[in-house]
């Protein structure tokens, strides 16, 4: 398998450090409110790679923080915490705010088929391991103490942007454009490992450290999280593209100036959900236009699964523009895939040959840099293909266990509401004549056959002749 590695800019073929165990690690949702569509597709991108490396035979130990501290509004240094801007916002406390939505979080990963990680942790669980590693930073001499916070110190590093070519002279103090001055820092990137009681008075969660009564900032519960559960040896690394920085650069930073060695081999970015709100393309927010959720997209009559769908026809590394329409044409897509799996009949004995060829075609689009555009059209691929119903719905079988769109279930479902239909809409007299004209036809009494035709016609009865045999409706 071909993976982008966002640290290398470049394909490489994906190469465990222990075959025996893929360690990944995935950032996730602060749960100060709900999480939109936006954040959901960087969930359903990262659980499509998961399963694409289970189903390719690696065992996957898969990793996931919830935090419920530590994450400010500017994701820098600035601004309040997210969850306490969320308890105050709703007259709550942060572990109630905190436990709401990250239920809500895991009741949408469940709509849209996204597999519980392994592990998830809450930041608040580790408050430990955090005052370990700042200790340890402390005695390397990359970070320092100032104000009564701690801070990394970004000018012992011999290279601090990993992901993005910047001149090193952007290390001076100063600030970025947009965001307050904290005159603490040495530098304008140096980021805080942890906070006291002189950055908010107010502070809802503090715990006691040598530094002083305090909390830990956001970046660092990552690297101690994912330490703590998978080594200090790490797989993959995945989030949004808006994390590589200053999040996923500081963890980096923070984690190989602790270790004193290289500590994720490949990172793993899903691109930008853009959204069209009809005065032009942006990228997607809570506070612009309709919140997006997935019980938003329940209300407007939309199934979780044409959602997934429109996130798997579009590749992880490219934006993707959500509007209605869009959603429309996922929708009607799912709607008639469904249909045509549910005219297949389980007949026959899978034919391995035909199924390893359609299987052939699958894995090369995961193997190319999880394209799952390629993908689906592998599904569609099946469809069309030579081979009995019995090997088709092996295959589809086989590939949605990394697809996850409820193919076969959905077909069966469907399959089952016409056959409910046919039967409530059954006639006996119909059904007789129907049957009467079959018989007639078979002992090739055509001009009996048309008059009984003729007959159902005139009692506004429309004969359709299939191959699965002859159908009737009413006109």
């Amino acid at each position: 398998m071909y993976l982008y590695n966002s640290a290398t800019h470049k394909k490489e073929l994906f190469t465990p450090n222990d075959p025996s165990l893929v360690k990944m690690y995935t950032c996730g949702p602060t749960v100060y409110h709900y999480a939109h569509i936006g954040n959901l597709r960087t969930y359903i991108m990262e659980d499509v790679l998961e399963k694409a490396l289970r189903y390719q035979g690696y065992p996957v130990k898969r990793v996931m923080n919830i935090t419920d501290v530590g994450h400010l509004a500017s994701d820098a240094d600035t601004g309040e915490d997210k969850m306490l801007k969320g308890a105050r916002r709703e007259h709550k406390t942060v572990m109630e705010i905190a436990k709401y939505y990250t239920d809500a979080f895991f009741a949408d990963c469940d709509k849209l088929n996204i597999k519980r990680p392994d592990v998830v942790e809450p930041a608040t669980n580790c408050i430990d391991e955090y005052i370990h590693m700042v200790s340890v930073l402390l005695e390397k001499g990359k970070a320092y103490l100032a104000g009564g916070n701690v801070y990394f110190d970004t000018s012992t590093l011999e290279k601090y942007y990993v992901f993005n070519d910047h001149d090193e002279e952007d290390l001076a103090v100063g600030v970025r454009e947009g965001v307050e001055e904290d005159t603490n820092k040495r530098n304008k990137n140096d980021f805080v490992l942890w906070f006291t009681k002189s950055k908010f008075e107010d502070q809802a969660l503090k715990w006691d450290s040598p530094w002083g009564v305090g909390y830990p900032g956001w970046h660092i519960e990552c690297s101690c999280i994912s330490m703590k559960h998978l080594g200090d040896d790490l797989d993959i690394h995945c989030g949004g593209i808006d994390n590589a920085f200053p999040h996923h650069t500081n963890e980096i930073a923070q984690s190989e100036s602790y270790l004193g060695h290289k500590w994720c081999n490949y990172w793993f970015h899903v691109h930008h959900l853009n959204v069209d709100y009809g005065d032009g393309v942006s990228k997607m927010s809570k506070s612009k236009g309709e919140f997006l959720t997935v019980s938003l997209l329940e209300e407007k009559g939309y199934d979780p699964m044409a959602y997934r769908l429109f996130c798997l026809q579009s590749h992880y590394r490219r934006n993707l523009v959500f509007n209605w329409e869009n959603l429309d044409n996922a929708a009607a897509a799912y709607q008639k895939l469904v249909a045509k799996i549910a005219a297949l009949k389980p007949e026959g004995e899978v034919d391995a040959a035909a199924f390893d060829s359609l299987k052939q075609r699958f894995v090369g689009a995961l193997d190319g840099d999880l394209n799952t555009s390629l993908a689906v059209t592998a599904v569609y691929d099946v469809l069309k293909a030579k081979c009995n119903d019995a090997t088709k719905l092996a295959a589809l079988a086989d590939f949605d266990y990394v697809l996850s769109l409820n193919l076969i279930p959905a077909a069966q479902a469907l399959q089952k509401k016409q056959a409910q239909e046919e039967a409530a809409s059954a006639d006996p007299e119909i059904d007789a004549l129907v049957a009467a004209r079959t018989a007639a036809k078979k002992a090739k009494n055509f001009a009996e056959a048309d008059r009984i035709r003729d007959e159902l016609k005139a009692m506004g009865v429309e004969i359709i002749d299939t191959p699965q045999g002859t159908k009737w409706r009413k006109v």
